[in-house]
């Protein structure tokens, strides 16, 4: 093919012939049906799929800040439950202690009282003692009189009275 000049060559490159132009759709329809039937469709579901699975995350995710809300909420009413139950263990602390110090204070007076009248009827009980001992002296030393009495024979009555008063003196000194 010679060409006369550039401008033939230009219109033979813009004008193609029929041939080139039939097997040039053929082939691109070969290539678009292989093109369809084997990438197009994998393409297109995978883009299908990634579609479904970005949806499905982003269900995900609001679901899972769904229950976050729902947990937090949770929590905080666990915490105020935990709180009152804290509060009412230690009123419930509070009333065992009071009721252990009463129960000790009474205890206590209760112990000092048994003591107090123990010591009381000990008193008692050595005070009788201590009694019994006088009237027990008083006996001797009121035979003791008596036996001198008659030892010395002593007829007068003012010479007795004088021995009396002092032995008692005596027994007052002792």
């Amino acid at each position: 093919m010679k060409f006369k000049n550039i401008k033939e060559f230009i219109m033979d490159l813009v004008k193609p012939g029929i041939g080139l132009l039939f097997w040039m759709l053929l082939s691109f329809g070969i290539v678009l049906f292989i093109l369809r039937k084997y990438a197009w469709g994998p393409i297109l579901n995978a883009l299908r799929d990634r579609e479904d699975s970005i949806d499905e995350a982003l269900r995900s995710a609001e679901k899972a800040r769904e229950e976050m809300s729902k947990l937090k909420a949770d929590n905080e009413k666990i915490l105020a439950g935990a709180k009152k139950e804290r509060e009412k263990i230690i009123g419930e602390a509070r009333q065992i202690r009071e009721k252990m110090i009463g129960d000790a204070k009474k205890e206590a007076t209760s112990e000092a009282r048994k003591q107090i009248d123990q010591a009381k009827r000990e008193i008692q009980s050595q005070k009788v003692a201590a009694i019994e001992e006088i009237k027990k002296q008083i006996a001797d030393i009121s035979v003791e009189i008596a036996g001198k009495i008659l030892q010395e024979n002593i007829s007068v009555d003012e010479k007795q009275q004088k021995l009396i008063e002092k032995d008692l003196d005596r027994i007052k000194f002792n």
